[in-house]
């Protein structure tokens, strides 16, 4: 299928973006619905997309000065839990346009009106973009190798041919950066931004996954697939090229693990509720009273309460200028993963046969947490930089 992507629509009139994410109980309302049917249906969530372009949440960390919130950090994570408590699929599409253009916003190796049009467009078009690096051969870049995907150059500047996979958000993507490594004697390695609608481009509907089954997190296929000069980004010698912003792994760290928080919070609602009102015959009380289920609870809380206090410090530090080594961002991935995980398991200990019921969202939710596994950097890579930094630093006497 080629990829052309469905265009989000435009209102004659955006309201203000706002600072922060809208308090706006039906707004989530409406997407969590959504979620559901989607997560049912494995279909894209245009609808709930929509609500947040015309919200002014996928314009959130634009600067104001092309339109946008202006939002740091701290803001764009509370945005992501939000939503990820709703739907996770959106969110974690939300995490990536909201990443992505604070990324871009500070990115010099983009010519700054590129970087303007790609700002001016997330704010008055709702226009997604994300990365594409994942390959079949390769895996994930950050493990080290070259990418497969070949740059060719040509008379106007670059033609991209390769297979990239999990590609999130792929069906509503208006712009894709593409990783590869040029064909020269000695290979380049950098960024590629490419165009939805571009001859040459085709997506393959491959996402078919326990979890986030409406994220649209598919194959992209790219034969000779035209890149103007100005669209090739931060193009090193292979030896030299390092993802190793630290500014990124926070944000990453934070808003990748945002979207399962969120769905650790939504876990522990539901069953919050389920215990409040389920009295067994035999019991003559709601479970809730039971001094066994109160500790359960507390369990989870303990998750929930640690996950959002160490979340609050990285984000403070991050927006007070004293931003985290990257090891150190990735333990904190890490760690933020496995408790929002645990939180569901808890959850879904306390609920027994009622959580494995379809008929309740405490089955989507605890498959929906799984995924927390797989984002780079995935635990043991987290685990051995935060091991590597220890014990190359220097030792008080």
């Amino acid at each position: 299928m080629e990829v052309t992507t469905q265009a989000l629509s435009l209102s004659s009139r955006l309201p203000p973006l706002p600072r922060r994410f809208p308090d706006d109980p039906a707004l989530i309302a409406a997407i969590a619905a959504n979620g559901a049917q989607d997560d049912r249906e494995a279909s894209f969530p245009f609808d709930s997309l929509q609500r947040l372009r015309e919200a002014g949440v996928l314009g959130l960390t634009v600067p104001t000065a092309l339109g946008g919130g202006g939002a740091g950090i701290v803001l764009a994570a509370e945005a992501v839990r939000r939503v990820g408590a709703a739907c996770p699929a959106t969110a974690l599409i939300l995490a990536m346009q909201l990443t992505k253009q604070a990324g871009l916003a500070r990115n010099a190796a983009l010519p700054l009106a590129l970087r303007e049009r790609l700002g001016r467009l997330a704010v008055t078009e709702g226009a997604l973009i994300n990365a594409a690096r994942v390959e079949p051969e390769l895996g994930s870049p950050t493990r080290g190798g070259l990418p497969g995907t070949i740059a060719r150059r040509t008379d106007t500047g670059w033609a991209l041919t390769g297979h990239k996979r999990y590609v999130t958000g792929l069906p509503g993507l208006r712009f894709i950066e593409v990783l590869a490594r040029t064909d020269e004697d000695e290979p380049r390695i950098g960024n590629f931004l490419v165009t939805a609608g571009t001859p040459g481009l085709e997506s393959r509907e491959a996402w078919n996954h326990l979890g986030l089954r409406a994220s649209g997190s598919h194959d992209l296929l790219l034969t000779d697939v035209a890149v103007p000069e100005s669209h090739a980004i931060g193009l090193v010698p292979a030896g030299a090229w390092i993802s190793n912003d630290e500014v990124q792994s926070a944000w990453n760290a934070l808003l990748v693990t945002g979207v399962y928080t969120g769905v650790a919070q939504a876990a522990r609602d539901w069953v919050v509720n389920f215990l409040r009102n389920r009295r067994p015959s035999g019991l003559g009380q709601p479970l809730s009273a039971l001094p066994q289920v109160q500790q359960a609870v507390g369990g989870i809380e303990a998750q929930l309460i640690a996950s959002r206090r160490i979340a609050a410090s990285l984000a403070a530090d991050v927006e007070a200028g004293r931003v985290p080594s990257s090891a150190e961002s990735g333990a904190v991935k890490a760690l933020l993963a496995n408790q929002a995980i645990k939180a569901v398991e808890l959850s879904v200990a306390l609920a027994g046969n009622h959580a494995l019921d379809r008929a309740n969202p405490l089955e989507r939710h605890w498959r929906d947490v799984q995924c927390a596994r797989v984002h780079v950097p995935t635990e043991d890579a987290a685990l051995l930089g935060a091991g590597r930094a220890a014990l190359t630093a220097g030792v008080p006497a």
